[in-house]
């Protein structure tokens, strides 16, 4: 297995797919015939004969923990075999990581910084395969998955170029002396990412810890652990065994990893159950650790009477994620707190978007909206839907799977609008994490910031108004770690993310930010006699 994985690292060329394909974004009703390219197999795209296993020390590892199939949610057909990790091979993988990590801080932040460019462009050398990768995997539709991807392998240059600027200071603490502060990395850091956005967090974790001078142990969702498997292959011959290993497995290899005594740094992508769980689990452990949190959002989107409905409306739809990840973005903004006198027109406008909206097979062309990650959690999301109808909202779109029949295998939920959501309500409250939008409304300018603050959450939000004193005073009150104003969903490299309240600590995206948090400062005194 490792003789082929080899050779096939060295014929990326030939993975190349020669046709991307191209999704529209505009028609009717749903689409299920799959195109020519979706008969691309599966095994023709995975860096394994048979069996996907733990990437530790630089290679496919044999591991302790079950084999079990990986299945597609938008078909129920197994994609693939894959080994888990259990407890021993997180024991490896961090040992591994912290044999390799003294030698790769030796290197130079420039060294560090060029094997970064080097792999992003093995990324987008392979994106459409690995795109094509990630939109069997987690269902959702090929073309955001392929641009997440691309975004991903861009994110690694950008921040490759900010390597240098992470620099110490020189304090004038003294009449004589030198009083200077370095940036050291923390060592092992351990990454939990999510399955919405697989290879993109994949990029978005170890770029900044690796260039930092850390070695990292990433676990992927258990839900979607393919792409990142085929991410660490890539590794191969770039990267010192050691430095990136990539355990997949249940909450067990998490809890695992965290509790490590030599991971001397988290970072996770999740819920906030499970972000709460790691807290403890440091706490457990009786070690000291760093610690970054994105969790989950229940987000504002709040359009005062002066906005136009339309536009309103189009941000509504796209701030929901309805045609990326099928509402399963912790960014989604899955609460429209619209005024009064718009509710109708701007309801109007938002149901006949809806309608438009193509659900279909993630490789079909046309696609615009794919399936959710399981059977489980496409029951959680309808368990929500029940909940809305007896708090006592009104189901004004979707609830409940396509009538497309081609559908019925896959975990499937119609974009689904509830108006009459009260502050009380389930829908007012939880994070749902799938395609279910609120509508609440007000009439006062404080009642629409007290609306959109009644969360314990406080991730995203996004203001429309016309008002440029409006618009800064909301942007000032509502408690969201990331405010849009007339705008909604796009997130800008360089613009740090993450969330206030239950919705984290920390935040990424922020290039030099990023370098920052995964060092530690140390300060050196001098004295000059």
């Amino acid at each position: 297995m490792e003789l082929k994985v080899r050779r096939q690292h060295h014929r990326i060329g030939f993975w190349i797919l020669s046709a991307r394909l191209a999704v529209e974004q505009g028609g009717h009703g749903t689409v299920s015939a799959p195109t020519a390219a979706a008969e691309i197999t599966t095994d023709s795209l995975l860096p394994w004969d048979d069996t996907g296993r733990p990437w530790i020390g630089g290679r496919f590892t044999e591991a302790a923990g079950p084999t079990v199939d990986d299945h597609a949610p938008a078909t129920g057909e197994r994609l693939a075999r894959v080994q888990l990790a259990a407890a021993e091979d997180v024991d490896a993988a961090v040992a591994a990581a912290r044999a390799a990590q003294p030698a790769w801080a030796a290197l130079s932040i420039r060294e560090r910084a060029e094997r970064m460019e080097a792999l992003a462009d093995r990324i987008l050398a392979t994106v459409d395969r690995i795109g094509r990768l990630d939109s069997r995997d987690t269902g959702s539709p090929l073309t955001p998955m392929t641009n997440g991807a691309r975004k991903g392998a861009l994110y690694l240059k950008q921040i490759a170029g900010a390597a240098l600027e992470l620099q110490g200071r020189t304090i004038p603490a003294s009449a004589r002396g030198w009083h200077v502060t370095r940036r050291e990395p923390w060592g092992v850091i351990g990454a939990i990412t999510a399955y919405n956005h697989p290879t993109l967090y994949s990029c978005q974790k170890s770029g900044p810890a690796l260039i930092a001078g850390n070695t990292i142990v990433i676990k992927p969702s258990e839900q979607a652990p393919l792409s990142t498997l085929l991410f660490a292959s890539l590794t191969e011959d770039l990267l010192p065994p050691g430095v990136l290993n990539v355990v997949p497995g249940h909450a067990e290899a998490g809890a695992a990893l965290v509790a490590h005594r030599d991971v001397t740094r988290v970072s996770f992508t999740g819920s906030v159950a499970t972000g709460l769980q790691i807290q403890r689990t440091i706490a457990d452990s009786g070690r000291i650790k760093s610690l970054q949190l994105e969790l989950g959002g229940k987000n504002p989107i709040v359009v005062f009477a002066d906005a136009d409905p339309a536009e309103a409306a189009d941000a509504t739809v796209r701030g929901m994620n309805f045609m990326r990840v099928q509402g399963q973005s912790c960014g989604s903004t899955s609460r429209l707190i619209v005024h009064r006198e718009l509710r109708d027109a701007v309801t109007e406008e938002i149901l006949t978007r809806v309608d438009k909206i193509r659900i279909g097979l993630p490789e079909a062309e046309g696609t615009q909206m794919g399936s959710l990650i399981s059977p489980v959690h496409r029951d959680r999301v309808l368990g929500f839907v029940e909940a809305g109808k007896a708090d006592g909202g009104e189901l004004l779109a979707g609830g409940g799977a396509p009538a497309d029949p081609a559908l019925a295998g896959g975990a499937f939920v119609s974009p689904t609008v509830f108006a009459g959501v009260q502050l009380g309500h389930t829908l007012a409250q939880e994070e749902v994490f799938g395609p279910v939008l609120s509508i609440m409304t007000f009439t006062e300018d404080a009642d629409a910031i007290e609306l959109a603050n009644a969360t314990e959450y406080g991730l995203t939000a996004s203001v429309w108004t016309r008002d440029i004193d409006r618009a800064l005073r909301a942007a000032d009150a509502i408690e969201a770690g990331y405010v849009w104003v007339n705008d909604v969903e796009t997130r800008y490299t360089g613009v740090p993310f993450g969330g206030f309240k239950q919705s984290g600590i920390g935040s990424e995206q922020s290039l030099l930010d990023d370098l920052e948090q995964c060092t530690r400062t140390k300060a050196v005194n001098i004295a000059v006699r």
